[in-house]
């Protein structure tokens, strides 16, 4: 498609009402840092986080590569697409009126993304006809298998919008064709019809099927979800993908859960429709469940936007089959979980039964539930669990695997300190309870893990953030990124004045070690300088890659005669001076690049807008005068 020039109105009111939390979310795990979101860039690789969304400010802005702008440019930059194509797509989405310059092509737009419209309606209207007809004699049986199977309350049914397809052959076609007079390329396009192989007519996608509505997180109905109530094959069979319907993309019943993931900060994940509708029907209203397909990345960080803890428990069946779909799921999502970004628990519910039969077979079903829920094991720990499963340790063979397993999945993990605690818990399965082989087990699986962290720190750090040695501009950097956290952590009064400074001028620390120990700081609540500073020792001390700087940051005296606060102030903000000064250069350099390779002919509105702001960040570098060193305030005695 030939993307028309957009009305400057449609634009302006596109910009209005986009959110760039929503927008960078479903690409981004996104954590609350003060002002600020911060996740892992998705332009470039990284180990620490560097990647800041401030909503307030609609912008985004990586200290590690430069990317930088607001959500139209961000959709530009990660689907590599042209301005009016993120905008005309951004309008559909947030349903706002469509103006060209160009009025010969608007009505070819407008019919464009009017499709989707009538798509929404067809649907609508296909659910409303299987509730009627679940009300109806013809759907007594499915109507039946609700109640007294399924235990379903009235109210239930209605808010789930179940009915039910009846089942000769043309019965809907007749319906939506013949009595609504839809196009009957857009019915089969809302995947309700299908063409007859010897080309004569169309019959019902869904028949003799109890019918689920799939809705997007607008409570729009997208697709349908049938269940047989025979004996005939698939038991359930879902829409085919549609312009509206993508199942990797699609969880259902999120749009009725995510006000109550939002207040119980963690969301539930279950296998089937009927699973998550009993666990609503019994009050447990934070749960989704997916569509048949293996759970996606995608779906996850849908999930992730509503729960600031990133709290995700799988519960999938207990039987074979269940712990394949869990195994299938962690593999799905393994670069989220082993880099820490989830906190995912995995709940097989005893006996092998799913949610749904849980529930209904037993009296106070919906407290026990809750009760395993809170039960339920840390990922790991089931991993491990399944490591150990039907092996006996006293065997050298089932010894030998269960080591080996347990090396492949230590191996994976990224974070120090969930690495140090599960290399001690699994060396304490190995000795089964002998104190004497403890420390050689310990030793062994130390040994036996074939990359260190440390080494991994240091690779990664030189590969993602721009190097700073060699330089006299980067040694004041780091000299000064070191000076804030000094005051931060020995002058209590001053903290919140470094944080209101650098939330105020969108800054985070550039170098790695030092953006760790400013979350670890900003996670710790006590505001007392000699309990901060203990609650640091024995939170981060041990890590290898940022052990040497904590113990010279913990032991800072040099600056402790300058009690007077107005002096420290002064540090502070040209400490601030030259982290901004940093920053603003990688901006700039990276709009310089970009611009540099736009065909300005070609593409006009990207051309100039980098070069405005490659022009913009260079006069503000310019104004800003950094120290050429620290000794020029007397810092240091």
């Amino acid at each position: 498609m030939n993307f028309p020039r957009l009305h400057p109105d449609t634009i302006e009111e596109v910009k209005e009402k986009i959110d760039i939390y929503d927008i960078v979310s479903d690409y981004v795990v996104l954590k609350k840092r003060g002002q600020n979101y911060v996740g892992l860039c998705p332009f470039h690789q990284e180990k620490t986080p560097s990647f800041t969304v401030n909503q307030s400010k609609q912008m985004y802005y990586c200290f590690g590569c430069g990317a930088a702008g607001n959500g139209i440019k961000f959709l530009m930059e990660i689907g590599q697409q042209s301005f009016s194509q993120v905008v005309l797509e951004l309008a559909n989405r947030y349903q706002v009126p469509l103006k060209t310059l160009e009025p010969e092509k608007r009505q070819e737009v407008q019919k464009e993304l009017s499709l989707k419209e009538q798509l929404y309606e067809i649907v609508a209207v296909t659910s409303n006809f299987f509730e009627h007809a679940l009300r109806e004699t013809l759907g007594e049986n499915a109507l039946n298998y609700l109640i007294e199977k399924r235990k379903l309350q009235p109210e239930t049914i209605q808010k789930f919008n179940l009915g039910y397809a009846p089942s000769g052959w043309e019965t809907l076609y007749r319906y939506l064709v013949e009595q609504k007079r839809y196009p009957i390329a857009l019915v089969e396009e809302a995947g309700l019809i299908k063409p007859r192989k010897k080309g004569n007519g169309y019959y019902d996608t869904f028949r003799d099927r109890l019918m689920i509505p799939i809705k997007d997180i607008q409570g729009r109905v997208i697709a349908f979800g049938g269940r047989s109530l025979t004996d005939d094959e698939p038991k359930y069979l879902n829409s085919p993908e549609t312009p509206l319907f993508n199942k990797g993309k699609t969880l259902f019943a999120l749009d009725q859960a995510k006000s109550s993931i939002r207040s119980f900060d963690k969301v539930i994940v279950v296998e089937g429709y009927f699973d998550a509708i009993a666990l609503h029907s019994a009050g447990i209203t934070n749960t989704v469940a997916s569509l048949g397909t293996a759970f996606s990345e995608s779906q996850l960080k849908q999930l992730l936007r509503y729960s600031d803890s990133k709290g995700v428990i799988f519960n999938f069946d207990a039987d074979k089959a269940g712990i394949k779909a869990t195994e299938r799921a962690i593999k799905e999502i393994e670069s989220l979980i082993y880099s820490g970004q989830v906190n995912l628990k995995i709940l097989n519910i005893p006996d092998g039964k799913d949610a749904d039969e849980f529930i209904n077979s037993h009296d106070n079903g919906s407290e026990q539930y809750q009760e395993l829920i809170e039960k339920a094991p840390l990922w790991l720990n089931w991993k491990i669990e399944q490591i150990l499963m039907e092996k006996n340790l006293k065997q050298a063979d089932n010894f030998e695997q269960v080591a080996q397993g347990m090396v492949k999945l230590l191996n994976q993990l990224s974070d120090s300190n969930q690495r140090s605690y599960y290399i001690s818990y699994c060396a304490e399965i190995l000795a089964q309870g002998d104190a004497r082989l403890l420390t050689l087990y310990l030793k062994n699986l130390q040994t036996q893990l074939s990359k260190p962290l440390t080494k991994l720190s240091q690779k990664n750090t030189t590969k993602t953030f721009i190097k700073l040695e060699n330089t006299a501009e980067n040694n004041l950097l780091k000299e000064a990124e070191t000076i804030l956290l000094k005051i931060y952590i020995h002058y209590p009064e001053h903290r919140q004045e470094i944080f209101d400074k650098l939330e105020d001028k969108n800054l985070i620390f550039s170098l790695s070690e030092h953006r760790i120990i400013w979350q670890k700081l900003l996670d710790i609540d006590d505001e007392y300088d000699q309990k901060l500073v203990s609650k640091l020792e024995a939170d981060i001390a041990n890590l290898s890659e940022v052990s040497e700087k904590v113990n010279k940051l913990l032991n800072f005296r040099e600056i402790e005669q300058y009690e007077d606060s107005s002096r420290l102030s002064l540090i502070i903000d040209a400490a601030l001076i030259s982290l901004e000064k940093v920053n603003l250069e990688k901006y700039c350099n990276y709009c310089e690049k970009k611009y540099k390779t736009i065909n300005p002919e070609e593409d006009p509105v990207n051309y100039q807008y980098y070069l405005n702001e490659y022009i913009s960040s260079r006069q503000k570098i310019l104004q800003l005068q950094p120290l050429r060193s620290f000794s020029q305030l007397d810092i240091y005695s």
